[in-house]
């Protein structure tokens, strides 16, 4: 039915236009609260609803801030929300098409500083978004344009740093899901595609010469690597010792332990 959502699978709706209004004046205050407890709050209202699916719901329809810290070092938190506006301390002016115009621009700004020089297709599969073509059109002044192997147009911008593509690209350990691998259409550009899967698996990574090379875990203080291919000698003392560091951080107790496995999976 037009204009309703349905709340918990069963009969009533709940209309959309309800819940925001709902939603809205439970959290005029402005005070954080998490989806569980939005959910249980607006149930009074709708007790044959679902809580679980009103709380989401009224994420999904309200705009809101996701309020730090939403990860909490060795212990788990949970996510807890506030509305947009009280976060920001002002109010949210209509949406216009010369306000989507501007945001677009801001995120194509956003996106190439940290992964630029990039194709238009990898900002869009970063973001989900279609017409951000009409923002870059709008920034030609402040971009510069390259070509990689394949001839695709790369953008970036003007005043962007760009080491020489000499520059000896260090060892790395990526957490699950970084954004390295995540943040572009193209990703055989750090990863080969018969390991592609690796970085929607959840598998933490390692980058060797700026190419995911090998996965790792850590358990009880020891750092393990499962290389992906044959490592150098260089490149395996290299792994060793960011791998040392990365123990030493991650223990509590003094610890720099790391195994290579001998052999790749």
């Amino acid at each position: 039915m037009p204009g309703t959502v349905p709340a918990g699978g069963n009969p009533p709706t709940v209309t959309s236009t309800d819940l925001t209004a709902a939603a809205h004046a439970l959290l005029a205050d402005g005070a954080p609260r998490s989806m569980a407890e939005i959910g249980r709050a607006l149930a009074e209202r709708w007790p044959s609803s679902a809580p679980q699916a009103l709380g989401e719901l009224a994420v999904a329809l309200v705009p809101m801030a996701q309020l730090p810290p939403r990860g909490l070092w060795r212990a788990k938190g949970g996510a807890r929300y506030a509305p947009l506006e009280a976060w920001l301390g002002r109010r949210i002016a209509p949406s216009t098409a010369e306000g989507v115009d501007e945001v677009g621009q801001l995120l194509v700004r956003r996106y190439l500083a940290a992964f630029g020089p990039a194709a238009t297709a990898d900002l869009r599969a970063w973001c989900g978004l279609a017409g951000l073509p009409t923002a870059v059109t709008a920034m030609r002044d402040e971009l510069v344009v390259f070509r990689d192997e394949r001839g695709r147009k790369l953008l970036d911008l003007a005043d962007a740093p760009r080491p020489d593509p000499e520059t000896p690209a260090p060892v790395r350990f990526l957490p699950a899901f970084d954004n390295a691998i995540l943040g572009y259409d193209d990703r055989s550009r750090i990863i080969d595609d018969a390991h592609r899967l690796l970085s929607v698996a959840g598998e933490r990574v390692l980058l060797v010469d700026g190419r995911v090379a090998a996965t790792w875990s850590v358990e009880s203080g020891t750092v393990t690597v499962r290389p992906l291919r044959a490592l150098t000698r260089v490149e395996h003392a290299a792994v060793v010792a960011e791998g040392h560091a990365l123990s030493s951080f991650l223990s509590d107790a003094e610890s720099d332990r790391v195994r290579v496995d001998p052999s790749p999976r």
